[in-house]
This record gives structure tokens, sequence and C-alpha cells, in this order.
């Protein structure tokens, strides 16, 4: 009689199980999380932000210039942008704080900085300028006169129709808008032109008493222009303005370098019909600044390059430009040289949510 072999329970239950996994298909494992792209990489560019100052086709036209310049000096990858007010610029550099640069003014900064903690990296040289100053332009056959007293100069304006560049410009709005306050001055009408170069055309075109938009010193036949010098070319060679074969606007042996020069091709006779009646206190340059939480390391590289690109040949075709920003060198700037403009804008009650009002 054969003998039965009898398996515990437990070990019928681990055979069952061993043939039940043997049957099952092997387990995929998962896959391990995909890396982030480095920033500055082709996959994450580096977004590069210029306020709509100037002229903005142009500065749209030269953004794949100042990627192929900047990719060229740092290796780094870029993606220019023009957004579509100065509001807009603060906004998207807050709305990407990893990964921004903005080109933007002192209040802009001011502002950005205040919103989320933007840094500045590097300011503008103009020429020798690490300043410039607000232009208050007029019609050169208004009965408006340059006085000695900038208050008085100022108070004949009053009533008058003025045309701004953008809410978030620091010369075109926020100096003159407070030299107004100060000096007690009721505009009658104001207008958001829609940039530096629209401003000057409006007074150009008679549609406004006043403009007021960005001012660089002139050069001059000899010497150098200093801050209290006369704004604005002699009058004597007024008749002899126009641009020449270098596309230089030129009043006999003086150069025009403020906005009036921006619209010089397409009115050369801007000088003739526009003239300077007064200009601002000096205001810091504008700002290369940098997102809250961009990468020190990549920082220093940057400017770095910008200041050596600002040097180059490759630069007049871009910030170097006379339709675009001018720059003709650049260099550190610190957070407390904005002191005086962030007094300026409490003193107004001037917010990122006030500049469209």
């Amino acid at each position: 009689m054969k003998k039965k072999i009898l398996f515990p329970a437990l070990s019928l239950l681990v055979i069952v199980a061993f043939v039940l996994t043997a049957c099952q298909p092997a387990a995929t494992p998962e896959p391990s999380p995909t890396p982030e792209p480095a920033i500055g990489s082709q996959e994450h560019p580096i977004k590069v932000l210029f306020v709509p100052s100037v002229d903005v086709d142009f500065m749209i036209e030269s953004g794949d210039l100042i990627e192929q310049a900047l990719n060229e000096a740092t290796g780094l990858f870029y993606e220019v942008s023009v957004p579509t007010s100065y509001a807009a610029t603060i906004e998207e550099m807050c709305a990407s704080p990893t990964d921004t640069i903005g080109f933007i003014p002192a209040m802009g900064y001011a502002l950005a900085n205040k919103l989320c903690g933007v840094e500045p990296g590097l300011a503008s040289v103009r020429y020798g300028w690490n300043v410039y100053f607000t232009a208050f332009f007029v019609a050169r056959e208004s009965a408006y006169k340059s006085l000695d007293d900038l208050g008085e100069t100022l108070k004949q304006l009053d009533g008058a129709k003025w045309a701004y560049p953008d809410a978030g410009s620091t010369s075109g709005y926020l100096y003159p808008k407070s030299l107004f306050e100060n000096f007690g001055v009721q505009i009658g009408e104001s207008i958001e032109a829609g940039g530096h170069p629209q401003a000057v055309k409006a007074v150009y075109n008679g549609e406004v008493d006043v403009g007021t938009a960005f001012y660089s010193p002139l050069l001059l036949p000899e010497g150098d222009w200093k801050i209290g010098d006369p704004p604005d070319v002699p009058d004597e060679v007024v008749a002899e303005c126009g641009v020449d074969a270098d596309g230089k606007l030129m009043c006999g042996g003086y150069r025009v370098l403020d906005a009036r020069q921006v619209i010089r091709e397409e009115a050369p006779d801007v000088v003739q019909k526009v003239r300077i009646l007064a200009l601002s206190p000096e205001i810091p340059n504008d700002t290369m600044s940098f997102s809250p939480e961009f990468p020190e390391e990549l920082k220093q590289k940057i400017m770095d390059a910008v200041i050596e690109y600002v040097g180059s040949e490759a630069c007049l075709e871009t910030l170097c430009n006379e339709q675009f920003y001018e720059w003709t060198g650049a260099a550190p700037i610190g957070d407390e040289n904005f002191d005086g403009v962030r007094i300026m804008m409490e003193a107004q009650g001037i917010t990122l949510e006030t500049l469209g009002e």
C-alpha cells in the first residue's frame, strides 16, 4: 500500500504563490525623473526683456543679433522679447524669477525690486555719462521761454497738453510729473504716447504743447558739455541741422543725442521744429537687472560679456545703435543708487498698480 505524502497547508500556499508569480509578466521599473534643463541651455534659454522705450520694431528686429552676440560671448542661450509696456516687463521678470534679465530704467528697477526682489547688475554709460535727464520739448515757434529758474520755466506750462512716453518711464513720466507737482504746475491734459520717439513726434506734429523724453548731452565741436550748459544747439546753427552721410543728426559741429535723434530719418527737420525748453536734475542711467533667483554663478559671466560686447563693433547694430539704447559703455551699479528715485515715487504714490491710471 502506497503512502500518501501530505504537504502542510503553508507549504501549499507558498507553491501556489510561486506558480502565480511565475505566470505574471516581469514588472517594469519606474523611469528615473528627467533632470530639468540647465538655465542657459538650448532647451532652457535665458529670457532677456527690453522695455518698449524707443523704436519697438527696431528693437524686435535686433533681438536675434543680441541673442547671437550673447551666445558667442558666454556660450549660453538667450531669448529676447519686448513686452507691451514697462509694467508688463516688470511683471514678466517677477513671473520668471530664476532665469530672466531685464533692461529697465531706474523707476522700473525700483518697482521690480520692491515687487519681487529684482537685483541690479549693470548701468549704461553714454559718452562718459552714467546719468541722463528729462528734456521738456516744445515747438520751436512756441511762446514758452527758457528761463534761468526751472520752476518759473515750467510754470509757463499751466494748462498745457502734455505727451509722455509711458507711465513707467523714469525720464518721460516720473521726473516731469514730480517737477510739475513740486512747482505747482497744473497740466491741462496728458497723453501716453507709447514711447520716447512718439512723445517727440506729438510735439513735432503739433498735437501737444509739451512732450517729455530722455536727454543725453550734446557732443560739442570742442570740449565737453557740462551740467548747466545750454541743452540745445545754438540758434545760429539750427538751420544747418540734418542727417549727415553717416546717419547722425548734426547741427554744424554739434551732434544731437537726445530723443529727437530717434526720429531723424522720418523727420530730418526735427530740430528746426522742436526745441528743448528745460532739463530736469540728473537721473541714474537705465539698468541691466536680474530676476531675484537668477543663478549667482552666471551673473558675473554675463555682466563681463555685456561689458565686452558694448565695446565691440557688433554692438553698433543693437544696444549701441542710436535707434536702440545707444550704450557706449556699461558699469556695475548697486541698489543704493536708486534711493532718490524711491523717495520721488513714494511722494507721488507711484506703484506698479498705478502705472496705468
